[in-house]
Order: structure tokens, then C-alpha cells, then sequence
């Protein structure tokens, strides 16, 4: 019996392993299309056999991850809806990332966000997420690195404005008004430009995939005015009002 607690102990605690993350993350975009799973959808996503599908479910049943019985629709936990918006969301923000600032095909991007999310720390992504909120301030930064002769590519077919080697300063300057969540009302519509959150809170609400450049719906907000209930990336979520004021948007015209 203490043997028995102890394997099922060792199963919980265990690391996930990268393909069932993969079938995690395919669960949930299923769901969020479709409000459910099947194994013959699950199946198609991922271009494998239906027993293949079987045998990653049973493990993440195990993990306490998804809700399944053979031949029945596929449930994800709460334990496994929150794991599943942890992966994508670092999917997300590393295909962000070779598409929009390094301008790699949406196919290229897709591809090498798949093969780095699954090792991607928090600390990486929060460093990261710290880079497109500096880009959120400035974006001819962006035009700049792509057209400095460091940043172009031949093949890109982009010309360089460089002057004598050197590349034009940015003369942006960013006089949208400074606003939170908290401050919007319910209906209004806005996009986050940075989370001025700490420690394990800054790192929380970027696992729920509130990102620099994000569009956030205020929906509504609770009797007294906590909690506030947005619509962030598909996914309906509750934040403190302490929380939401973390969150620095502009509204979306």
C-alpha cells in the first residue's frame, strides 16, 4: 500500500514530459474552438493514431490533468486548463517573437516556437515579455533593427536607410495615456502595454497570457467592484482588483 502512495506521489510530482505538453496545449485550442475534445479530433490535430491519442490521455488522467473515459469527450481539469494556458501562452509570446521582431515566416515561427516553449523559464519569458513592453514605448525601435545593416538580411529584400553606417534614432514619442484594467469600464475594450507586477504575481498573470500588446475585454466586475471578470486570448479569467491595477492598458480605438 505505502508503495502504491508512493508511485502515484512520484507520478503527480513528475515533470511533464514535451509531447504530452503538445497534447495538453491541442486540447485546449480544441475546446476553446469547439467547447470539446474528442480523440478523433485530437487524433487529426496532431497527425497520429487513435491509440496513440489513448495512451498520452490516460497519462494525463493520471497527472489529474484531463478528465477521460475511453470513446468520451476529453475534459480538461482545472490543474490542466491552467498548465495548458501556461504552454500556450509561452507559444504565443516566442512566435510573437521570431515573427514580428526577427520577421521569420509564420510557418518558421510556428515551428521553432514548438520546439522552445516546452524549456522556456520564467525568467526567460519574463525577460522577454520586458522586451515588448520596451517596444510597446518605442516601436520604430523595431523599423530600425530591421533596416540597420546589422539587422537586414539580403534575402529579406529590405533596403537600409543607414547613413554612413549608422542608423537613424528613434524619434517616437508615446503620449498615450497611462491607464490600468481597474480603470476600465465594463464593455470597454483595451490593450495591455506592460505589467508592472513583481515576483511570483508578474509571473502569474503572464501564465494566464496577459502580454504587452494583448487585447483585454473588461466584461464586468463583481458587486463592490472585486473581482473584475476579462476576456483575455479566449479565456474568461477573474483578477483582483489589486491585480488588475498591476496591468497597464491603452484603450483600443
Amino acid at each position: 500500500m505505502l508503495l502504491t502512495m508512493m508511485a502515484e506521489a512520484n507520478i503527480a510530482a513528475a515533470p511533464m514530459s514535451s509531447p504530452l505538453e503538445d497534447y495538453l496545449e491541442t486540447i485546449y485550442l480544441l475546446v476553446q474552438e469547439h467547447g470539446f475534445a474528442r480523440v478523433k479530433d485530437i487524433a487529426k490535430a496532431r497527425d497520429v493514431k487513435a491509440a496513440t491519442v489513448s495512451i498520452a490521455l490516460r497519462k494525463l488522467a493520471e497527472g489529474e490533468l484531463v478528465n477521460y473515459e475511453r470513446r468520451e469527450y476529453i475534459g480538461l481539469t482545472t490543474k490542466g486548463e491552467e498548465a495548458a494556458r501556461r504552454i500556450l501562452t509561452r507559444h504565443r509570446l516566442l512566435t510573437r517573437f521570431f515573427e514580428e521582431v526577427l520577421k521569420m515566416s509564420p510557418h518558421a515561427a510556428g515551428e521553432q516556437a514548438c520546439a522552445l516553449e516546452h524549456n522556456l523559464t520564467d525568467e526567460a519569458m519574463d525577460r522577454m515579455v520586458r522586451f515588448f513592453e520596451f517596444l510597446g514605448n518605442c516601436p520604430s525601435v523595431i523599423e530600425t533593427f530591421r533596416r540597420c545593416p546589422i539587422g537586414v538580411r539580403p534575402e529579406d529584400g529590405v533596403a537600409c536607410d543607414a547613413t554612413e553606417g549608422k542608423c537613424a534614432k528613434c524619434t517616437f514619442k508615446n503620449e498615450v495615456k497611462s491607464m490600468s484594467i481597474a480603470d476600465l469600464k465594463p464593455g470597454q475594450r483595451a490593450v495591455v502595454t506592460q505589467i508592472t507586477a513583481t515576483g511570483a504575481l508578474r509571473q502569474r498573470l503572464l501564465d494566464m497570457g496577459i502580454l504587452p500588446e494583448t487585447a483585454i475585454d473588461l466584461e464586468r466586475a463583481a458587486f463592490g467592484g472585486d473581482p473584475l471578470w476579462i476576456r483575455c486570448q479566449g479565456a474568461r479569467l477573474a483578477l483582483r482588483r489589486a491585480e488588475a491595477s498591476a496591468i497597464r492598458v491603452r484603450e483600443n480605438t
